[in-house]
């Protein structure tokens, strides 16, 4: 006998918070994974066709306007695309500022062009941008007007998002996470003509393969303060935001678009208030 699934669930990203999120997202639906580490990409779509979930996979640079089309058609072509979640992304110990910049801001915007038109009434996004975000200077207003008024192939050009600007990868994750909310704010209302919903999610410091690497690197001890200092005194777990994922995408949040989380145990906070 066939089952039908209840439409098409999309993950781009397969770390762990694409990991838990798919296993949330994907019951009764048909989820495709896309990841540009192929290795990781078959694993978990392995694992998860194993444990009975209807699982396709696309190897997708998010960074490639044509990769990321290519993923959408394919899934398209699996079903009618009912969510899509946008995890991946580069970390500052992983990466340059050049690739940073490519992959977490130009592919989030090439993810929300190629999929916003196939998501229809009750559809829903969701992209994860970081804590680190709040945790730099609020952009100019007149960065934000000119990353509001650039099309995605045109925002890795902008002056202000140059690597003889940015410095360093950790201002440019800082900055490109921040400039996601902009993204996200930025699309609500055109997908909410068409019925759906798209919000972000901004983590704190998560126990994945990620959040280890930044810890044993140059901001590890400054991060650990933060912990220490934050209300919940703990990092984070992929459930945490698998969690706040399912709500934002299900249908408890209707009224709620083009808004951020912050999904931090309470670090920011305490950042911002405490003094000693």
């Amino acid at each position: 006998m066939v089952v039908a699934m209840a439409g098409v669930v999309v993950v781009v990203g397969v770390g762990g918070m694409g990991e838990a999120i798919a296993r949330r997202q994907g019951g009764g639906r048909s989820v495709v994974l896309a990841d540009f580490q192929e290795t990781a990409l078959a694993t978990l779509t392995e694992q998860l066709t194993g444990e009975g979930y209807a699982v396709s996979s696309r190897h997708t640079d998010v960074a490639s306007a044509e990769s990321v089309q290519q993923l959408a058609d394919h899934a398209a072509s699996v079903g009618e695309v009912v969510q899509v979640i946008h995890t991946a992304g580069l970390s500052p110990v992983q990466a340059s500022v050049e690739r940073i910049v490519a992959v977490n801001l130009v592919g989030v915007g090439y993810v929300l062009d190629a999929f916003g038109p196939l998501l229809g009434p009750g559809g829903a996004g969701l992209v994860i941008s970081s804590m680190a975000g709040y945790m730099y200077p609020p952009l100019p207003a007149d960065h934000v007007a000119a990353i509001c008024s650039s099309d995605t192939d045109r925002l890795a050009n902008l002056e202000f998002l140059q690597p003889a600007i940015l410095k360093d990868a950790g201002t440019a994750y800082a900055v490109t996470k921040q400039i996601n909310r902009i993204q996200v704010q930025q699309v609500a209302a055109a997908w909410g003509r068409r019925g759906a919903r798209v919000n972000s999610i901004s983590p704190g410091v998560v126990a994945t393969a990620m959040g280890h690497g930044e810890l044993a690197g140059p901001t590890g001890e400054t991060m650990r303060t933060m912990i220490a200092m934050s209300g919940s005194g703990r990092v984070g777990t992929s459930t945490d935001i698998a969690d706040a994922a399912a709500f934002l995408l299900s249908s408890n949040a209707s009224f709620i678009t083009g808004i951020d989380l912050l999904v931090d145990g309470g670090s920011v906070a305490a950042l911002h208030t405490q003094t000693t």
